[in-house]
């Protein structure tokens, strides 16, 4: 049996979108900024999908940006936000994926002051030191919905109403690339100026993402070209990304609510399982999470060693975030939780989809509970 639990790294793609993206690929095949009819063809592909995205975030049609994916839309919301707008100080949570830390990074290095909301015990940021840390020249607070590795769903609302109360002039940033799709949202349930989407997490191809970008909110682009998407976003469109990225965008919309009970109950279903067959092992996600993620240290192991094993029985999981599994160390998101490196050692990330079925999450556990055994058992000799 073949059971993939890795779907916060990617998500197979649903038939659909590989059906109607093939049959675009052959016959409309046509630059978008052409004004012949193969152009407008491909130019109509686009807008279907922008439409497409805007209706599930209850947004306007021209307030959605198409990127390279989810870093790109990071990217553009960070350095794009912070250029249009005054203010040299930005906040963020120790557990932000690394394609907004990375970024961080590099705005401290050209003169920007970033500094970390901590986090809790279950990887919640704390309100109250956020509060405290809001300066005068915040020019923009970026906060993830769902954090990628625990499945932790932040207090995205509560901070943005904090942060506009003191300093309504900056800019709120939302990443909301584990929470769309998984749990039902809207732009203006966030309260965010710009929330950044990704095609290959909700069963649409990679290479292709989107930003929210607030109407009236002030950004500037960071790639320069032709003038596509006002500006914002230049270069040739990817047409048929975008449009496989729109197809996704309907499909996982459909019945969410109904699709996120099911997950949640087959991880409860793998939860449990692990607790009542697994002696000592530490649950890292918290009750408030997306119902696709659960996070576990298994005392005693090497993660590596966990997860070639359960390869070698058909099952594919993650050690953590694939975005930066090639780094060596523990992860930085259970380290800001304060959880002991020896745990984090022999931690886990199982990720559902809406594919995931009850009998693949008892042949996991299973295996789990067999191999767990055996590595014990190794390790203590």
């Amino acid at each position: 049996m073949e059971v993939y639990l890795d779907n916060s790294s990617t998500t197979r793609m649903y038939d659909e979108c590989i059906d109607k993206m093939s049959a675009a690929m052959r016959e409309n095949y046509g630059n978008p900024s052409s004004l012949h009819r193969k152009g407008i063809g491909a130019e109509q592909l686009i807008r279907y999908s922008r439409t497409a995205i805007a209706e599930s975030l209850r947004a306007k049609e021209d307030e959605i940006i198409f990127t390279s994916g989810g870093t790109e839309a990071d990217n553009l919301a960070i350095r794009g936000g912070c250029a249009a707008n005054r203010g040299k100080h930005i906040l963020t949570t120790a557990v932000e994926h690394p394609a907004v830390l990375n970024m961080l990074e590099h705005m401290s290095a050209i003169g920007y002051r970033v500094e970390k909301i901590p986090v809790s015990a279950d990887g919640f940021a704390d309100i109250n030191a956020f509060a405290g840390m809001i300066r005068p020249d915040t020019a923009l607070v970026t906060a993830m919905y769902v954090n990628n590795e625990t499945g932790a769903i932040q207090p995205v609302r509560e901070m943005c109403r904090i942060f506009k109360k003191r300093n309504p002039k900056g800019v709120f940033h939302v990443d909301a690339v584990q929470a769309y799709g998984k749990i039902p949202f809207t732009a203006a349930q966030t309260g965010a100026d710009m929330i950044s989407l990704s095609s290959h997490k909700i069963h649409g191809p990679k290479g292709v993402g989107a930003l929210y970008v607030k109407s009236g909110t002030k950004i500037s682009p960071i790639i320069y070209g032709g003038g596509q998407q006002r500006n914002l976003r230049p270069g040739t469109e990817n047409v048929h990304g975008i449009y496989g990225f729109g197809i996704a965008a309907e499909l996982s919309q459909q019945n969410i609510e109904r699709k996120g009970e099911r997950m949640h109950e087959l991880r409860n279903r793998l939860r449990r399982g692990i607790v009542e067959n697994i002696e000592d092992v530490k649950i890292n996600t918290p009750e408030n999470s997306a119902p696709h993620i659960l996070n576990v240290s298994f005392n005693g192991t090497k993660s590596e060693v966990l997860l070639h094993s359960l390869e070698n029985d058909g099952i594919y999981v993650s050690s953590g975030s694939a975005c930066s599994s090639h780094k060596k160390g523990p992860s930085y998101v259970l380290t800001a939780m304060g959880i002991d490196r020896k745990l984090i050692d022999g931690t886990l990330r199982f990720s559902l989809s809406e594919f995931t079925t009850a009998e693949e999450i008892d042949y996991t556990v299973n295996s789990l509970v067999k191999i767990v055994k055996q590595v014990r058992s190794i390790m203590k000799k």
